[in-house]
């Protein structure tokens, strides 16, 4: 699959880097919504946190002898200090450890993710750019550039090992612009967003990434 290369001033690519040959096994196979539910269901997973456990009456180290007479003393007839009303006491439904980590084959993590850019590829809404180099990392001028190059609503910008430090810069206060480096490249933010944006360096990441 052959697509044009852009950069962010609009101008044309010298020679022969004015498109880029984009492997189909990575970006050139069908979508299946069943294997994306997967990956994203996992890495939203993933990412709750569980809570720290609470002791529970039967968690307490206390005397679970009757302290008390069941008549006569003036008060409740209690026999356990480890009651949730006493101070010290068990918490009464309170918070339990909970596992949040389920397990995916990693052949359908990155199944996904060769998904999750074939998407894009497809539906025409994949933009790869020469490079992210600005000469003023002004947000105001970066916005006007942008509108040119006809990015969606919101757009996810994956740049090679590093993020060019200007574009993250100029890109740090437009909310509608997330901006990652090749390595946090994942499904969930992929689809998330109305346009992938990726420079020659990440398309090469990817790439490697899946046939090493």
């Amino acid at each position: 699959m052959k697509i044009k290369v852009q950069t962010l001033d609009g101008k044309k690519v010298d020679g022969g880097k004015a498109d880029i040959e984009l492997n189909d096994d990575v970006f050139g196979l069908d979508p299946r919504a069943d294997i994306l539910h997967r990956v994203v269901t996992w890495q939203l997973e993933k990412r709750r946190a569980t809570a720290r456990g609470t002791r529970e009456r039967s968690d307490v180290a206390r005397t679970g002898k009757k302290f008390g007479r069941q008549k006569g003393g003036g008060t409740a007839r209690h026999g356990d200090r480890r009651a949730p009303i006493f101070v010290g006491g068990g918490k009464a439904h309170g918070a339990r450890v909970r596992d949040f980590n389920p397990s995916l084959n990693k052949k359908i993590r990155a199944l996904g993710l060769k998904m999750a850019l074939s998407s894009h590829a497809k539906a025409g809404s994949l933009i790869v750019m020469d490079s992210l180099t600005l000469k003023d990392a002004k947000t105001k001028a970066l916005k006007g550039d942008l509108a040119k190059l006809g990015f969606g609503k919101t757009a996810l910008v994956i740049d090679g090992d590093m993020v060019e430090n200007s574009f993250a810069l100029a890109a740090g206060n437009l909310s509608e612009i997330s901006v990652m480096p090749a390595v946090g490249a994942n499904v969930y933010d992929i689809l998330k967003h109305d346009t992938l944006v990726l420079t020659r360096a990440a398309v090469e990441k990817l790439e490697a990434r899946f046939n090493g």
